[in-house]
């Protein structure tokens, strides 16, 4: 039989990472696949760049549409990243009736049911193991591995360039600013690392893994999403002596009244391993009700750690090419007319526990005034703690740590505390998840 013949589109680190691993393991390769799986054809605007790295292996082209014409090849794989000319040229080989493989998680967060409904009326396949944390196959245990499960939740860290700036901070007590410019310095973060330091790219894979646990479309514009610009050294060193780390977390949870899908910093225990994944590490944690807590953990990002990713999926592909369509996996893991229309919860509904930092005077009554407004507002107080002041010094940092409450109640309570006149900073609060 034939071999499979695969175009990149684009030809970057992911995309030079997945022509290394085929070639180098092209025989185990073929005796997982039963077929043969080739890049015979590459797209980048630097041409002479590409052809540096495939030699004669494969012709080189500075237009994707013409892997997108030509009829030998089989699965396209989509590298450029973003919502623009992607997302065309995804749809255009579709139409072309390519499978298609991408790691693009932005794309999929945004227009994954458009391309998903696309792909469906063609029968072709888009498959994105990359797209979500990297070499980890969160995608097919979700999707296949746990699928007698009824997912109860999901929390990850999925995003190696703040979870190393975490790291940093806990580790050297530096302020955030500061381990930025260092993990710039050092490659871990970009020249413009917004997407990254602001929970965006987190949000896009916790947008993607919620879709799939609950069988619900993809809603990224319903998503809560804070990012770690305004966390201190400060909260990171109360959390640690409290016994918490914080995390930047992607949370989705089932709930009655709807599905929980967020992104912020979190205070998890230090006794959980996720609260140890260190450096530009990932972690998945998954609930399920048959299972119960499964972990997965490794390289959210790099060259072959990804192209890891999408060379499973070309695997997959080429195993399933010549299946029915209704009898493959579904995009989305549950058939498309069984999806949900389970609501998106407001972050307002959410229920979560919290870490609170109040800056207040020290005198006599402080304590007793600010526990009442949380007693008010339904809200219970599970630990206090209380810096004691030096001498000379007329205010002290009073740390609250509370039980589940609802966010809208923590919001009324919030803006009394901030009122009062013995509160002399705007008040940190931080959410907390016990993970258990």
């Amino acid at each position: 039989m034939n071999p499979i013949q695969v175009g990149l589109l684009g030809i970057g680190t992911v995309g030079s990472g997945t022509f290394k691993v085929l070639q180098r393991n092209q025989q185990e390769i073929l005796r997982r696949a039963g077929r043969g799986i080739e890049v015979t054809m590459v797209a980048d605007l630097d041409v002479e760049r590409a052809k540096s790295i495939v030699g004669d292996a494969a012709k080189v082209v500075g237009d994707a549409r013409e892997i997108i014409a030509n009829p030998n090849i089989d699965i396209v794989v989509e590298l450029i990243g973003g919502y623009g000319i992607a997302k065309t040229l995804v749809l255009e080989a579709i139409a072309a009736g390519k499978h298609v493989v991408t790691a693009n998680k932005a794309l999929l967060a945004v227009h994954g049911s458009e391309i998903f409904a696309a792909a469906r009326a063609k029968g072709v396949v888009v498959a994105f193991e990359a797209a979500v944390a990297g070499g980890i196959p969160i995608i097919k245990a979700l999707r296949e591995g746990l699928t007698a499960n009824r997912i109860e939740w999901i929390a990850g860290i999925i995003n190696g360039t703040t979870n190393f700036i975490l790291s940093e901070m806990r580790d050297k007590g530096l302020d955030f600013d500061v381990v930025l410019k260092e993990a710039q310095r050092l490659g871990y973060a970009e020249a413009d690392p917004t997407f990254d330091i602001e929970g965006v790219d987190a949000a896009h894979k916790a947008t993607i893994m919620s879709a799939i646990a609950f069988g619900v479309p993809v809603q990224f514009n319903k998503a809560h999403v804070e990012g770690i610009t305004k966390l201190s050294a400060t909260d990171i060193r109360y959390a640690e002596q409290l016994g918490y780390r914080i995390k930047l977390l992607g949370i989705t949870k089932r709930r009655d009244s709807g599905i929980e899908l967020r992104v912020h910093p979190t205070l998890v225990p230090a006794k959980r391993l996720i609260a140890n994944v260190e450096g530009a590490m990932n972690a998945v944690v998954v609930q399920g009700d048959a299972v119960g807590t499964t972990l997965y953990y490794g390289k959210g990002a790099g060259s072959e750690p990804t192209a890891s990713a999408v060379v499973a999926d070309l695997v997959d592909i080429t195993r399933l090419a010549s299946a029915d369509p209704d009898h493959r996996v579904p995009h989305l893991a549950f058939q498309p007319d069984a999806l949900a229309d389970t609501p998106i919860l407001p972050i307002e509904q959410v229920q979560t526990a919290f870490y609170l930092r109040l800056t207040v005077a020290d005198e006599a009554g402080v304590l007793s005034g600010i526990t009442t407004i949380l007693a008010e507002n339904g809200i219970s107080i599970d630990a206090v703690l209380q810096r004691e002041s030096k001498d000379g010094e007329k205010q002290t940092d009073l740390i609250i740590l509370t039980h589940d409450t609802i966010e809208g109640q923590m919001r009324t309570a919030l803006a009394r505390m901030q009122a009062l006149t013995t509160v002399l900073a705007p008040i940190v609060a931080i959410r907390k998840e016990e993970l258990a």
